[in-house]
């Protein structure tokens, strides 16, 4: 479980393809702390710890590294392009009992993708037009909580389409733009979309009735 408070931002150090694919990810966190078998959520994505250990050369912000082994299903699912040497990815701890609840509760399993339509300066910040598919279109409204990349955001307005999509915008504040990678959004890049739990339960007991 996680907030969609970004705490650190890694960088992809190797790709090895094995059975799934070993993925070694840089970062600035401390991973004494950090047990084998722990879960990080990497740009929205809840992945598991199978190996760590310290930099032997420490760069600026990168002073350990973790490993995680990524199956076909999770890459087919993620935004295209993201597990490659030196992509960066948002990086976040697991919530423990105790902590503030900063962002909304956020499970690190990506219901789809979206794609950047438009970005353009907002007064001090930067709104974010985003298109998301069909299948996640009815899930998203007007001042509602979704992860972008992992990152906990608030809709400011959705705009449906015939087809069954819909655009929807966020806005990302200077803060937000500098400790996170959303600083880096380019219109056509392809994002990783989680959308609020609740509304996935609701989805199924519709289905249901």
């Amino acid at each position: 479980m996680f907030t969609g408070i970004i705490t650190d931002i890694g960088t992809i150090r190797s790709v090895e393809a094995r059975g799934d694919q070993r993925i070694v990810i840089g970062c600035g966190y401390d991973m004494a702390g950090v047990a084998i078998g722990a879960s990080i959520a990497c740009s929205g994505v809840c992945l598991t710890v199978v190996d760590k250990g310290q930099l032997d050369a420490p760069e600026p912000g990168q002073r350990s590294w973790f490993a995680v082994d990524v199956s076909g299903e999770t890459i087919s699912r993620s935004a295209k392009g993201m597990w490659t040497e030196g992509r960066r990815l948002n990086l976040e701890r697991s919530l423990r009992v105790g902590d503030e609840l900063g962002g909304h509760i956020v499970t690190g399993h990506v219901d789809a993708t979206g794609t950047i339509k438009r970005i353009c300066e907002d007064g001090d910040s930067w709104r974010v037009d985003i298109n998301a598919p069909a299948v996640l279109a009815a899930n998203i409204a007007g001042k509602g909580s979704i992860a972008i990349d992992g990152v906990s955001l608030t809709v400011n307005d959705v705009t449906d389409h015939a087809d069954g999509s819909a655009d929807f915008a966020v806005n990302i504040i200077p803060h937000t733009r500098a400790v996170t990678t959303l600083g880096a959004l380019e219109a056509g890049s392809e994002v990783n979309l989680e959308i609020d739990i609740l509304t996935r339960y609701l989805a199924r007991m519709q289905q249901r009735m």
